[in-house]
């Protein structure tokens, strides 16, 4: 054990021994079909990036109203469970592990990219600000839905479908995703849950939907396979909570519960100040440290870090493993990079979210 980089020691991850604490963040990067479909350009980004301790691989839509993008991945059909296939064999072959992440963007959306045209699904039918991509181009987006309670339990189980395929197409876990402003944190911030049904009103309540699709995923793959994902001070998409350290110090409390491989948390983002109404819990600029003393498993931090800070926060007990993301787009090869302490490729953001090879298989590695 190299005990001067703390981020190269191995750690257990639910019923895997990883070979380091060098997680790949999840990265919505759109190459799948129309169809939402994987395809084999993603199986050589995969592939390339299976040095990392971890891969969790980008958010993938459970079921056709999940939808929030074009050319983002599903895993709600089988010819999308196929294509996933040789990607989990190709990162596998490279002595990889990598979880999927489970996504359902809620009131993110748009009718063009919804079947059938229909509106998008939240909590409550509270519009979020800015713009969405569609088939047509950019548009505005619209107030959604409000879901009816019985229709609830069918979305819950549409996550427990997907866990299960994903196991079928050869992935090692799920990541839920509730943070980002997406459904699950739809539910549980009351800028966006104004329900007053068994879904709504208390934390408890609001809490509920998170739970259930935890329990429902857990129960069908076994929670030692399933991470969830949350960013208690995401203030992206018009997301808001009158008192976010009250919520999330009770749902991190309540999930220790559940014996998960991990809970995945996100740093304030680095391009924003923390505002006035999460000062009062940061520490240092940081939400890990505080919620480190609530929860009991393994913690994933993300969202800022390089080499030097993620070493220091696995060193000062606060995370067991860094997830890295513009760093892993731009750098295949970053595990190897962070072991030589060699230098970095630079990202090119124009690329993110679109086009083919440019950006996303033909970043160099080293000699």
């Amino acid at each position: 054990m190299n005990k001067k980089l703390p981020l190269l020691w191995p750690v257990q991850i639910g019923n895997y021994r990883l070979k380091s604490r060098i997680a790949m963040a999840p990265l919505t990067r759109r190459r799948a079909t129309a169809d939402h479909v994987p395809t084999d350009i993603m199986r050589i980004y995969y592939e390339q990036r299976a040095s990392a301790g971890l891969i969790i691989a980008e958010a993938t839509n459970i079921s056709r109203q999940a939808v929030g993008y074009p050319n983002s991945p599903g895993i709600f059909t089988g010819e999308q469970l196929n294509g996933w296939k040789p990607i989990t064999q190709a990162v596998h072959d490279k002595g990889g592990l990598i979880f999927l992440q489970l996504w359902h963007v809620g009131r993110v959306s748009h009718p063009l990219n919804q079947p059938g045209g229909n509106l998008p699904v939240s909590a409550s039918a509270i519009r979020a600000k800015g713009i969405i991509s569609t088939p047509e181009g950019h548009r505005e987006m619209v107030e959604p839905r409000a879901l009816e309670i019985d229709e609830i339990p069918g979305i819950v189980k549409d996550y427990e479908s997907a866990s299960i395929r994903a196991m079928e197409a050869g992935f090692d876990g799920v990541e839920i995703h509730g943070a980002n402003g997406y459904l699950i944190e739809q539910f549980l911030q009351d800028g966006s849950n104004q329900r007053t049904d068994s879904y709504g009103g208390s934390i408890e309540n609001r809490c509920r939907f998170a739970f259930e699709v935890t329990d429902a995923c857990c129960k069908a793959i076994g929670s030692n396979k399933v991470g969830i994902r949350l960013s208690p001070s995401g203030i992206t998409k018009d997301m808001f909570d009158s008192n976010p350290v009250r919520l999330y110090e009770y749902l991190i409390g309540q999930l220790n519960q559940f014996e998960l491989a991990y809970l995945h948390l996100m740093e304030v983002y680095t391009a924003l100040e923390p505002t006035e109404k999460y000062r009062h819990y940061l520490q240092d600029g940081e939400v890990t440290p505080f919620f480190r003393k609530i929860y009991h498993g393994r913690l994933i931090t993300n969202v800022g870090y390089d080499f030097e800070t993620g070493n220091r926060i696995i060193m000062d007990g606060h995370a067991d493993l860094v997830a890295f993301g513009k760093l892993f787009i731009s750098n295949p090869d970053l595990a190897e990079r962070f072991t030589l302490q060699a230098p970095l490729n630079d990202w090119d953001k124009n690329t993110f979210y679109h086009g083919g090879a440019k950006g996303y298989i033909d970043y160099p590695f080293l000699d």
